[in-house]
């Protein structure tokens, strides 16, 4: 039975979102900025997407910039605030638990002259409000923690922290990556002091290449990428009609069942994590499961690597990923799993599984007996 438990790096897309993609790459195919009305078809239909979503976070469309993803989205929420506030301020605050998307642009911005300092979590990944908002100084343009852990799923306080930080300094802009959280929980950007919100599509059953960022009305930020002025000259370049209208049908369909597949994905996390727990030695990392954002979890077994899990595991149709599927390719271990303070065999060891509404509990077991035949197996011939 094949069994994909990897929905936290990409998910399939959804028919009804395949089948808009296509007919906006073959039948609706105009140019929004023509002004004819094949142009002007193709132009609704990237203000639908807006609309659509906008009223899913409790926002005026014009705050709604389409990108080619989130890691599009999180460079421009920082390259593009520092720019628009080099004279006010070059210090940016983080969490050491930042997916590289943010954790990359703030290292590139310390090389060329801006500070960061990057706030540490506890054992369970949480991000103490209270701590960011002390690290907030005069000259903090910036603060960006993760709405949900890619890795572990931790939920971050984010409302309560951006409260803090702009109590501290009114003046700083405070920037949530959602990428892990749009779809899965409730993010209300419009109705917090949340300035910057970045999303991804195909983390939630939309297209590959498409995300946005969701930018506050009266938020200073600069744009990165110049041309013929489309999306009121923030972000150039031809719209991709076909992906914003897929991410937008997405969207609607992923808040539509969001409360539903959160039950459910609960569900299947809580019977993993109860029969995955009966193997000797393993252990969950991260927060206590009913904490935690209903998709992932992630499990240690310690004596055995997690890539060699991994293959063992696909070997049987089951898929999962070791660590960030995005770090996946790079050596070093986890950032995560190192600043909640585990042991190198415990990070080593580690597998995230990441569920979707169509996953069944039928492929949970089929999990659960495969790692009670593996574990025992690969933990021998380890020892040999």
């Amino acid at each position: 039975m094949e069994a994909y438990f990897d929905n936290a790096a990409t998910t399939r897309v959804y028919p009804e979102v395949q089948e808009i993609v296509d007919r906006m790459m073959t039948k609706e195919f105009g140019n929004p900025s023509s002004l004819h009305r094949i142009g002007i078809e193709a132009e609704r239909y990237v203000k639908e997407a807006q609309v659509a979503i906008a009223r899913i976070l409790k926002a005026d469309p014009k705050e709604i910039y389409f990108t080619s993803g989130g890691t599009e989205s999180d460079n421009w929420a920082l390259f593009g605030t520092a720019r628009a506030a080099r004279r006010r301020g070059k210090h940016i605050v983080i969490s050491a638990v930042e997916h590289a998307a943010v954790a990359s642009p703030a290292g590139a911005l310390e090389d060329m002259g801006w500070e960061v300092t990057r706030v540490g979590v506890d054992s369970e990944g949480y991000v103490d409000p209270q701590a960011v908002a002390d690290a907030v100084r005069e000259d903090t343009i910036l603060v960006s923690v993760m709405a949900v852990n890619n890795e572990i799923g931790t939920v971050e306080p984010v409302e309560e922290i951006a409260e803090l930080v702009k109590k501290k300094n009114p003046e700083t802009v405070m920037h949530v990556d959602a990428i892990q959280a749009f779809g899965k929980i409730p993010v209300r950007p419009g109705r917090s002091k949340i300035d910057l919100l970045s999303v991804s599509g195909h983390k939630i059953h939309g297209p590959k290449g498409t995300g946005f960022l969701y930018i506050k009305e009266g938020t200073k930020i600069a744009p990165l990428i110049f041309g013929g002025g489309q999306q009121n000259n923030m972000r150039s370049g031809t719209d991709n009609v076909p992906g914003i209208a897929g991410l937008g049908l997405a969207s609607q369909m992923a808040a539509d069942a969001m409360e539903e597949n959160a039950r459910k994905m609960n569900r299947l996390r809580g019977l993993l994590a109860e029969g995955a727990g009966s193997i000797d030695g393993a252990a969950i990392n991260g927060p206590k499961v009913q904490d935690a954002a209903p998709h992932i979890v992630n499990l240690s077994f310690p004596g055995i690597r997690s890539e060699v899990l991994l293959h063992a595991l696909e070997d049987r149709e089951i898929y999962v990923s070791a660590g960030s599927a995005c770090s996946s390719h790079r050596h070093g271990g986890s950032a995560t799993l190192s600043a909640i303070g585990l042991p190198p065999e415990r990070i080593d060891s580690a597998v995230r599984f990441s569920f979707c509404g169509q996953n069944t509990e039928e492929q949970v077991r089929c999990a659960i007996g495969a790692l009670k035949e593996l574990v025992p197996q690969l933990r021998r011939f380890t020892r040999r």
